[in-house]
């Protein structure tokens, strides 16, 4: 285990499988590990970041050295006031390493003593994204082992109302032929 803290930011909205993955397996190399929830007032989240944070908190509550925590602004400035050393970012395809390279060369020009680790995650969430997951939920889909089981419950409680809305799906009374 490394001395330090590493800071492992994001969205989450929703967290995958793919991000428990990144956090259970980056937990093992730094001594704390703070997943840091992004608020984003310019963004429209499907979960708000209160909901986002408890199932984060659910989700590692067996790894005593994850810490749950919000931020906005830079992430180098929360980094700095965290004394994080590094940040622990994943990466599933080359549009991700190119994004992720220029975030992390720009963190480094910003931030000279903070560190980029970059992982990928196991190859069976390699594809997987909360905007996918967002979508095909949003559609009706099945997203069972895409995210845990909490956050397919949360999908299903957030999603079923509107879903049962759906003018499709109610039923429109027959017109009644007018006698003449």
């Amino acid at each position: 285990m490394n001395k330090g803290t590493a800071i492992y930011p994001g969205s989450f909205d929703p967290p995958t499988n793919g991000h428990l993955d990144l956090i259970q397996r980056g937990a093992k190399i730094f001594e704390e590990l703070v997943v840091a929830i992004l608020r984003n007032s310019e963004k429209s989240p499907m979960f708000s970041v209160a909901e986002r944070a408890d199932m984060l908190r659910e989700l590692t509550s067996d790894l005593p050295n994850v810490r749950i925590d919000t931020f906005d602004g830079l992430m180098v400035e929360y980094a700095k006031s965290i004394e994080a050393t590094c940040v622990l970012r994943g990466i599933r395809a080359i549009s991700d390493y190119e994004y992720e390279l220029q975030m992390a060369l720009m963190n480094r020009k910003l931030e000279p003593t903070l560190e980029t680790v970059f992982m990928m995650p196991a190859v069976n969430y390699s594809y997987v994204s909360s905007r996918l997951v967002r979508e095909v939920a949003q559609a009706g889909g099945p997203v069972k082992g895409l995210v845990p089981e909490i956050v397919e419950q949360k999908l299903r409680e957030k999603l079923d109302p509107a879903y049962k809305l759906q003018p499709e799906l109610i039923e429109v009374p027959k017109k009644r032929k007018k006698k003449a």
